[in-house]
């Protein structure tokens, strides 16, 4: 990104959505494009070069899941950021849109505040080079694989990983605002729980959005991991409005957290890669 006003391209077939969406980022201070055709989409992403990319699945030509994909193959554009906005919700839908490489997902009728907050983010990974998470400002990125290419092969080393659980749903329910309150608490408690177990030089970092790897002593793994889960077990109903506890805690899409630990480094882990392997593994 330059000095100039950011620019978004917005690829939308709903006239009145794409003029929404134009006058509201304009007056943001952004540069805005707006198309309505897939391939039109594709066309103006390699010449007018945007910072970002709002991208309906639903258009009239190609959908957006082959528009992000072309994206993705086009190393012009490879590494600009797509917010899918779309009226599809299902979790399946999703997960096709981010194994695509998407930044974020919207779906309809949206809060067209919450799309500004997103993007606003997605454009302040870009221009810190995705090395601080915009919400916590723990590590992220490249910082992490740093970190962990330092460590893999050496004794003296252990990873306890956190991943937060249905943290789409909540989001869906109470906002964009509200999600991010809770990622914030809940890296706030990890650091508490390590400043009481870890040394000042253990390192807190996030894989994704929603997970957390944390480098330590294998002598101080069982410590902390027993703390955390605790204390995030205690926790996780209190994001919650109280009007809605009662009925979330038997829901099965209640917001939750796991702990699962690699003791050792020197055997069992080999490469950064193989980390990020056994995370998704445990996601599963």
């Amino acid at each position: 990104m330059t000095d100039t006003k950011p620019k978004i391209l917005i690829i939308e077939d709903d006239l009145d959505v794409a003029e929404m969406l134009n006058a509201y980022f304009r007056v943001q201070g952004y540069e805005v494009f707006t198309v309505n055709w897939g391939e039109d989409g594709v066309r103006s992403a390699q010449t007018d070069h945007p910072d970002l990319v709002i991208l309906d699945i639903r258009l009239p030509d190609i959908d957006g899941y082959e528009v992000a994909r072309r994206l993705r193959s086009d190393r012009r554009t490879a590494d600009i950021p797509i917010i899918f906005l779309t009226e599809k919700r299902d979790r399946s839908d999703r997960l096709q849109g981010l194994e695509i490489g998407a930044d974020d997902y919207i779906t309809k009728p949206f809060d067209v505040q919450e799309l500004r907050l997103r993007v606003r983010n997605a454009l302040k990974r870009v221009s810190q080079g995705s090395l601080t998470n915009p919400v916590t400002g723990l590590p992220e990125g490249a910082l992490v694989d740093e970190k962990l290419s330092e460590v893999i092969g050496k004794d003296g080393a252990a990873l306890l990983f956190i991943i937060l659980e249905n943290m789409d749903a909540f989001r869906e329910a109470y906002g964009f605002v509200a999600s991010d309150d809770v990622l914030r608490a809940i890296s706030l408690m990890i650091v508490n729980t390590m400043r009481e177990v870890s040394r000042p030089e253990d390192f807190l970092g996030h894989l994704s959005g929603t997970d957390f790897v944390l480098v330590l002593p294998p002598s101080n793994l069982a410590a902390l991991s027993e703390k955390l889960r605790a204390r995030l077990d205690q926790s996780m109903e209190y994001f919650y409005p109280i009007k809605d506890r009662e009925q979330m805690a038997k829901q099965s899409n209640k917001l939750g957290a796991r702990t699962f630990e690699i003791a050792s480094l020197k055997s069992q882990i080999t490469s950064v890669e193989q980390v990020k392997a056994e995370l998704l593994r445990n996601k599963r």
